[in-house]
């Protein structure tokens, strides 16, 4: 499975994981074929994608902005945006169906925010539902707040309802795994210091979002979404069991006998994932996707 096609569905702009992660799968992963973003902020959060996918020398990707669900989206990076960079194709059903048509086979769907993309999807092309590996991030069964659901969920409850009833074998990486405080990058961390001293543009794009966190929300960020893609790619640290998991109106997520049947993270080896990442993210390190020039 870690050769196929990799879709990445992110609301990258508000904590600058999401980011992160695009890095390292530009940078990783030739397979990667698609992004598309939800939780749009007026195609910015799709603009900023694709300028960042450029810095990172795969201009091959292309970015589709997908569902607007917030009346004020969790947008921090409008000022990093470059102006040269046109709106970006709004049609993610289109562009996923174009992407299943011409590749045979399984394709990997990594989710990093709302399901409102993959939902959209399978409602227009049902038969792919045996056909998109998905990798969530999302859910928790011990969420710090009972009373509402993990952030991913709560924005769309119908929309993870649905595409977890649809898919073949879901698979969920919980908040409750990737919540880990020890492995939070701040400014003060080794890996944002190796970032901001290098000259490579990607990682002063990715430095320059960091600050505009650190600064206008909380002093570190906590690297949920790159552990779920370390699932998505094969690696270690995740580990899983199947389970019967329910989703609610609200979007909370709870162990249920009529539940859907869902692959479920259950542990993390954060120590070992932080390695990872720190290679993964390190600007002098081997970019085997990347395009020269």
């Amino acid at each position: 499975m870690t050769t196929a096609p990799l879709i990445i569905d992110t609301d990258i702009g508000g904590e600058p994981d999401d980011a992160m992660t695009l890095a390292i799968a530009a940078r990783s992963c030739p397979e990667l074929a698609l992004v598309l973003t939800t939780d749009e902020a007026g195609g910015q959060r799709a603009r900023f994608a694709r300028a960042f996918l450029d810095l990172l020398g795969r201009p091959d990707v292309p970015v589709v902005a997908g569902a607007r669900l917030s009346d004020s989206p969790y947008f921090w990076i409008a000022d990093l945006i470059p102006t040269d960079i046109p709106a970006q194709p709004t049609d993610p059903v289109a562009a996923v169906a174009a992407l299943c048509d011409r590749e045979p086979g399984p394709v990997r769907w990594l989710g990093l925010g709302p399901m409102s993309n993959l939902a959209a999807v399978l409602a227009s092309r049902p038969g792919l539902a045996n056909r998109l590996e998905l990798t969530q991030m999302g859910g928790a069964l011990a969420y710090r707040d009972p009373t509402t659901a993990q952030y991913n969920f709560r924005l769309d409850p119908a929309a993870a309802r649905a595409a977890l009833t649809a898919l073949t074998h879901p698979r969920l990486v919980t908040y409750d795994v990737t919540f880990a405080p020890d492995i939070a990058i701040s400014a003060e961390s080794q890996l944002y210091q190796v970032l901001a001293d290098s000259p490579a543009e990607w990682a002063t794009a990715l430095v320059a979002q960091c600050d505009l966190y650190y600064a206008g929300y909380y002093p570190s960020t906590i690297p949920h979404t790159p552990l779920t893609l370390s699932a998505a790619l094969g690696e270690p640290f995740v580990q899983f069991e199947s389970d019967r998991v329910a989703v609610d109106e609200i979007g909370r997520t709870r162990l249920a006998d009529n539940g859907e049947q869902i692959t479920i993270s259950t542990a993390a080896d954060h120590a070992g994932f932080a390695t990872w990442l720190s290679q993964q993210l390190d600007p002098a390190g081997a970019h085997p996707a990347a395009q020269p020039g």
